[in-house]
């Protein structure tokens, strides 16, 4: 059987196979060719005839219906991991005939899932087929595959053959993004230098011109840093600030210790975080970037949520780390805490393979030690762990 089945692959992409009714009518046709050897009749030797012809046609055809067949793909939007792809072919039929009873396989990557199949039971002639369908996704990455295959048996089913044509696809499944309402790692980011000024001795300015902001009543979601204290102690109720971004600080640097060594699961809700992190600053019409080791900085939903779809533990370390400017510094590792520049938040998660708890070796910027048993949502949103 190890022999035979290279063998039957080979014949089936590059010439055709016989089917197991090709094999018994091949069989029966040589029974009735020594028959008729044996007893000189004439109807012996026309049956025998009339099924080795059968095989011949049923030989030629099958190669023949593919040859003109051509596979266009649309690209696959973006989804979430969660999420199903929706992947969307058509088959062209460009001969004057119609092409029938055809088997077309999309050859997905393993760790995507196994090979799709449709059977198509006619393509009417210079027409085309749509085919769609939807695959389920489980984690995040982009996926890539290039081989479409056809197949049939048609007319008569006695002999198989496959054709591939080459056609690339590429999926992107986003990391899942927490839906965070509150977020002290973000909220707080840079409220330090907006109490001490800039460093060249001036106060912090708004976006806004003037010195009367207008204020509106607090809704769930707002930061608690544009919530006017004094005002809300007047009217007995939260008044926030609108559209109050401050100008004069930092820009908020995700950043992402994808150089560094991890668990899989750890790893996978760190990216996890940096996503949610990084929408729930954008919403908050933050001036907030990502950094990871291979790319450096990037910023933009769609480029941000690719480069976290794509980054891998323990990568090439490509970009050096942004020295100079505050960060919410993603890892496993606590001894990169101490290196943090001044302003920077960090999240922590624990290395459980070792069997011990990791010390905290820097504890002069607030941050979270994610708790394993805990929902990573919750944690983000709880207060931050300080001296």
């Amino acid at each position: 059987m190890k022999i035979i089945k290279p063998i039957t692959n080979w014949l089936e992409t590059r010439a055709c196979a016989p089917a197991y009714s090709g094999w018994v009518l091949g069989g029966i046709a040589i029974c009735f060719f020594g028959a008729g050897i044996n007893t000189m009749a004439g109807w012996l030797y026309a049956i025998s005839g009339v099924s080795f012809a059968l095989l011949a046609v049923a030989a030629i055809l099958p190669p023949r219906s593919l040859t003109n067949l051509s596979i266009t793909r649309r690209p696959i939007p973006p989804v979430s991991a969660g999420d199903d792809l929706t992947v969307e072919l058509e088959i062209h039929n460009q001969t004057q005939q119609p092409v029938s009873l055809i088997q077309v396989e999309d050859i997905l990557p393993f760790v995507l899932g196994k090979p799709v199949q449709k059977a198509i039971d006619t393509i009417p002639s210079k027409t085309s087929h749509r085919w769609v369908y939807y695959q389920p996704t489980q984690r995040r990455g982009i996926y890539r595959w290039h081989t479409v295959e056809l197949a049939t048996g048609a007319p008569l089913g006695l002999f198989w053959c496959r054709r591939q044509r080459d056609s690339n696809a590429t999926a992107i499944v986003y990391p899942t993004v927490l839906s965070l309402t509150t977020c002290p790692l973000v909220d707080e980011m840079g409220q330090e230098d907006s109490k001490k000024g800039d460093p060249r001795g001036k106060p912090l300015q708004t976006a806004t011109t003037g010195l009367v902001r207008s204020l509106r009543p607090y809704r769930i979601g707002d930061p608690t840093r544009l919530i006017h204290w004094r005002t809300s102690a007047r009217y007995g109720e939260l008044r926030v600030r609108e559209l109050e971004i401050i100008t004069g600080g930092q820009e908020i640097i995700i950043a992402l210790d994808s150089a560094g060594n991890w668990q899989e699961e750890n790893f996978e809700q760190a990216v996890i975080a940096a996503a949610s992190l990084y929408l729930y600053a954008h919403r908050q019409q933050l001036q907030v970037q990502l950094w990871t080791a291979s790319t450096g900085l990037v910023k933009g939903e769609r480029v941000v949520l690719e480069t976290l779809a794509a980054s891998l533990c323990q990568e090439e370390a490509i970009a050096t780390n942004p020295q100079n400017s505050p960060v919410i510094w993603l890892t496993q590792n606590p001894l990169t805490l101490s290196s943090l520049s001044l302003g920077s938040r960090w999240v922590l998660w624990q290395d459980t393979s070792s069997g011990t708890e990791q010390l905290v070796v820097n504890w002069d910027y607030p941050g979270i030690i994610v708790q394993s048993e805990q929902e990573l949502q919750s944690q983000l949103q709880k207060p931050l762990h300080s001296s």
